[in-house]
């Protein structure tokens, strides 16, 4: 029997792996986007840009607490208009290894969605990636666009009126909502094309001899091996609610993580918290031993496996 065959058609894209670069790990610089490629990532995704440079949070801003990671780094960036140029430089960089790169951006009002997402535009990404879990700075309470369908769906309203037709639009779900599902379905009748799941997971950790949490910000996002069981459950919950592609990410270290998301029900996999564990090699390593999980199972290809543990 011959290798299993891991090519990956997303959106028209066509992937020589499953494996995504999640935003916010290492797609930081047109090097470091090289230096996935290199490796053997079927993809990458910036980190998360917005429409004005942030500093982030003061340190401490990221624990490896035992079971994953806990980081409440602030969404550093350097706005986007000068991630136009990152991006655009990333793309050229990327295109002779046939690696797609995904811009990922975030905002806190609605408008701003639309703003960032023009300017993003401009630099041609393969697909738009919109974070929708961060605080809608105009709401009384800060809710978080991702809580509440309505909110969901007019950030990807505004993102798609901004982009047109030709950009397709992922929008990235967070996990501490009520049903998800809903909130996918929302997302796509208002015109994404695709959705990320998940997001990380808010929690905290407390250094209990010094009395206080570990972390400047108190609390941050939790990803790694802890929360893989929750974004399974999310993504299988996602796709008996739309037919979309969805990008699975959460937890996965190995190439068997990756197998349980494709069978949840994931088209593509993200990747982030392994690379902190195994190095950037981890990418390449990931599809690596999925393909070798498949031989060993007699899978050929990942439509063959996708979604059938939900079945």
């Amino acid at each position: 029997m011959g290798s299993a065959d891991l090519t990956c058609r997303l959106l028209g894209l066509e992937m020589k792996n499953p494996i995504v670069l999640a935003s916010g790990i290492i797609g930081t610089s047109s090097s470091l986007f090289l230096r996935a490629a290199q490796v053997g990532v079927g993809a990458v995704t910036a980190k998360s840009c917005s429409l004005q440079p942030r500093a982030g949070h003061p340190n401490p801003v990221a624990l490896d607490w035992g079971a994953g990671v806990i980081n409440a780094i602030g969404l550093t960036n350097p706005g986007a208009e000068e991630e136009v140029h990152l991006l655009a430089e990333g793309r050229r960089i990327l295109e002779p290894y046939g690696v797609p790169l995904i811009a990922s951006i975030f905002a806190g009002t609605v408008e701003e969605f639309g703003q960032v997402a023009a300017l993003i535009a401009q630099a041609r990404p393969h697909l738009l990636e919109v974070n929708i879990s961060c605080p809608n700075v105009a709401d009384e309470f800060g809710t978080p666009f991702a809580a509440v369908c309505e909110s969901a769906a007019a950030v990807t309203e505004s993102v798609r009126r901004a982009v047109g037709k030709d950009l397709p639009i992922a929008v990235k779900l967070a996990p501490n909502v009520y049903n998800i599902g809903r909130i996918a379905a929302a997302v796509v009748e208002a015109g994404a094309d695709a959705i990320t799941a998940i997001n990380t997971m808010p929690g905290m950790v407390i250094d209990a001899h010094a009395r206080r949490p570990v972390l400047h910000n108190r609390t941050g996002g939790l990803s790694g091996m802890a929360i893989k069981p929750i974004a399974l459950r999310c993504v299988a919950e996602i796709a008996h609610a739309v037919k979309v592609p969805i990008i699975g990410t959460g937890g996965v270290n190995t190439g068997e993580d990756a197998a349980e998301m494709i069978l949840a029900g994931a088209t593509a996999v993200g990747v982030g918290t392994a690379v902190w564990y195994r190095g950037v090699e981890a990418l390449g390593t990931i599809a690596q031993e999925l393909g070798a999980f498949m031989q060993a199972e007699g899978i050929r290809s990942l439509d063959e496996m996708r979604g059938q543990a939900i079945r």
